[in-house]
């Protein structure tokens, strides 16, 4: 799944997004991950090169204080890195025209080259810990020795920046797991949820579509494609301004108290989805044989057992089911 066919391959927001290699080895002979290039070598040593696992290119000057701070630490970080990423130095004083043509105006300047192309980057002498960070998402994490443990490390990463809002990350890891075990049903269930957050519903339920049926009925997949459900209902249901001033007039409307609670879920207001709900049991148990209750177990299966909104609804219609 990879190149331009690849329906996972999204841009969000128009970054850069970077590919990992999992279980990359060091270079045959024990060849340095490091060295210099320039303007006539500069194709063979990063763009060819990169076609073979991440190389970034360390944009200097000897005339940089920044430079002088930064360079020591890409060397040491990518040593560490035991052939996960490559290094490769450009004195912008010798050779200014690639510089140049990718618009770099500061140094220092990193740039990271993924299948020939660039592919992420940062400007400045940045800590040690976000040079550590950055080469991990280049080139997965370390202990290449276990790629199923590499890429467990990767998903739960993608999980938490989708989860903080960070779409763009989320999807760049998500890929990146997907370049490597395309049918990896965590993947492919994230990077549909990146969709759906991208506002590319319909896109994501194309991602899902004509699936093998081993991954069309992987618990994940199924749950993105009852929020697609969900999706798609919620858009038929009406106004929900004018449905809360029907409330406003009649809070016994539980018809439309159940709608209410179906737009806020899409809308991601979670909790007030619930208490939509749970006001309807308080109410009244047996409206439409219980149809809160099985609403609000649909929207668990969604949201997941972790999620703090399905905690907290839990235990609220605990303490309606058995008080």
């Amino acid at each position: 799944m990879s190149g331009s066919n690849n329906p996972y391959n999204a841009s969000f927001g128009g970054q850069m997004s970077a590919s990992a290699s999992f279980s990359a080895t060091p270079a045959a002979g024990g060849a340095s991950p490091i060295k210099d290039t320039t303007t006539a070598t500069f194709a063979k040593d990063v763009i060819e090169e990169s076609r073979n696992q991440p190389v970034l290119v360390d944009f200097w000057a000897p005339w940089c204080g920044p430079c002088k701070q930064l360079t020591p630490v890409l060397e040491k970080v990518v040593t560490e890195a035991k052939g996960r990423v490559k290094l490769v130095k450009m004195n912008i004083d010798d050779h200014p025209s690639i510089a140049g043509q990718l618009g770099i105006q500061s140094i220092p300047a990193v740039i990271a080259f993924v299948n020939g192309r660039p592919a992420d980057g940062f400007m400045g002498a940045v800590p040690e810990s976000q040079v550590r960070q950055f080469i991990d998402r280049l080139g997965g994490p370390a202990g290449g020795d276990d790629p199923a443990a590499e890429i467990a490390a990767v998903l739960e990463e993608a999980s938490g920046l989708l989860a903080a809002g960070d779409v763009n990350g989320a999807a760049e890891l998500f890929g990146a797991v997907l370049q490597a075990d395309p049918e990896n049903a965590k993947a492919l269930a994230g990077m549909a949820e990146c969709m759906i957050a991208a506002g590319q519903s319909q896109r994501a339920r194309e991602a899902l579509a004509d699936l093998p049926e081993t991954l069309a009925n992987d618990a994940g997949i199924q749950a993105v494609v009852k929020k697609l459900d969900q999706i798609d209902e919620a858009r038929k249901l009406g106004d929900p301004v004018a449905i809360e001033r029907e409330l406003a007039s009649n809070p016994d409307n539980h018809e439309q108290r159940i709608k209410l609670a179906k737009i806020r879920n899409v809308e991601g207001k979670r909790e007030e989805a619930a208490d939509h709900l749970l006001t309807v049991m308080r109410k009244d148990r047996s409206y439409d044989d219980d149809g809160a209750r099985r609403q609000l177990l649909e929207f668990f299966e969604v949201w997941g057992a972790k999620d703090p909104a399905t905690i907290a609804a839990r235990r609220k219609l605990s303490s309606i089911l058995f008080s």
